[in-house]
């Protein structure tokens, strides 16, 4: 074999070979697993859902809110509305709304500022929001101390003459002179009433108690209650009770060194050597209940609401210490009485000023009796304006 014939062979062989060991490596390849798929993008979370806008809530009250007295005590539970209810409300106020047509005016603008909530604290606002209500069905109404309901107008109040009836009784005790004085705003049921237990309380400790009564006309007048208190210390009254809404007849008594009460809200600071105690309105219960209800879609119009001591809304507090022990357990005694029941201040029989039996022996008076009292009891002295 030559030399060409030999390279030829082994070039051959050579190449056989190679092509050997590739098919070889062929056979023995594994197959390499799929490469794993991505991971899916993370779900969009969903957007939160927008927050409810907040109930706008307006009160439209008759005097100041530093009158010290009946808008004091509602814009104070106004306050603990915004600290109850944090975000879920906004709350606005209009003060010195008179109880005429502008009221009607106040109302509507309260409407027109999207307020769905809407409290008119006297009793003068009553035919205006009737009206205002009957326009606007989408809105809520509130009335305090009135008589009128719709669908979308409720009224609610306090029993204010418990806490007259309380204080009541510790004027009774106090005088020196078995006269007592009452300034008297307007001769409403609401005050009538007042007036009545108050000395019906003052009676339960001293039978001898005769009460005088100048009328003002007015909730809050301070030179008008000022001469009113006046006038009654010259006749004689020596201990001064009053339903109006300022301060001026405990401070009135101060200067004259006679004795008085505050009224609906503790008053003691204006004249602390004047002032016996103070009957106080929490309206925080009843406001905070609407609100709720107004929140959680609960709300109902058409009704009223009354609340007294037993509902936490009317006390006697800040009793004096120049207040004789024992008087002051007989005043303790009857909010104990109205707190469980057991005393009810209209309870017969009880007479009129003319000396009619009223109340029968034994027999308690109605809510419907009490909101329509129209005369002044036995021991109440002088005309009542309007009557017979």
């Amino acid at each position: 074999m030559t030399d060409t014939a030999k390279r030829r062979l082994l070039k051959f062989s050579t190449l056989s070979a190679i092509t050997a060991s590739l098919a070889l490596v062929g056979c023995g390849k594994k197959e390499e697993p799929a490469p794993a798929p991505a991971p899916a993008a993370p779900a969009t979370e969903a957007a939160p859902a927008p927050k409810p806008e907040p109930l706008k809530i307006a009160f439209a009250y008759i005097g100041p809110v530093g009158d010290g007295g009946w808008t004091y005590a509602h814009d104070n539970a106004r306050k603990a509305l915004e600290q109850e209810f944090g975000d879920k409300i906004v709350t606005s106020y209009v003060e010195n709304v008179p109880e005429a047509a502008d009221a009607e005016r106040v109302i509507r603008d309260m409407v027109d500022q999207g307020n769905k909530l809407i409290f008119g604290t006297t009793f003068g606002y009553m035919e205006q929001m009737v009206k205002v209500a009957a326009d606007h069905p989408e809105v809520k109404f509130e009335h305090a101390t009135g008589y009128k309901q719709s669908e979308n107008l409720r009224t609610y109040d306090s029993r204010t003459y418990e806490g007259a009836y309380m204080a009541g009784v510790i004027a009774g005790g106090m005088t020196k002179t078995n006269t007592l004085g009452v300034v008297g705003s307007v001769p409403i049921p609401e005050v009538l009433r007042n007036l009545n237990s108050f000395t019906l309380g003052a009676q339960s400790v001293n039978p001898k108690i005769k009460t005088k009564v100048v009328w003002v006309n007015a909730w809050f007048d301070t030179a008008k209650e000022t001469e009113a208190a006046q006038s009654l210390i010259n006749q004689g009254a020596d201990v001064l009770f009053q339903n109006t809404d300022s301060s001026a007849v405990l401070q009135t008594a101060g200067k004259n060194n006679k004795y008085a009460f505050g009224w609906d809200s503790d008053m003691t600071a204006y004249s602390p050597e004047a002032h016996l105690a103070s009957a106080v309105i929490n309206w925080v219960p009843y406001y905070t209940k609407s609100v709720q209800e107004a929140l959680d879609g609960s709300w109902k119009g058409g009704g009223h609401v009354w609340l007294g001591v037993k509902d936490g809304a009317i006390d006697l507090v800040s009793i004096s210490e120049k207040v004789p022990a024992e008087l002051k357990e007989k005043a303790e005694q009857a909010k104990a009485g109205l707190k469980d029941g057991s005393l009810v201040i209209w309870k017969g029989p009880i007479f009129n000023q003319a000396g009619k039996k009223v109340v029968e022996d034994g027999v308690a008076a109605d809510d419907d009796f009490l909101r329509g009292i129209n005369f002044y009891v036995k021991g109440v002295e002088g005309k009542l304006p309007g009557g017979n």
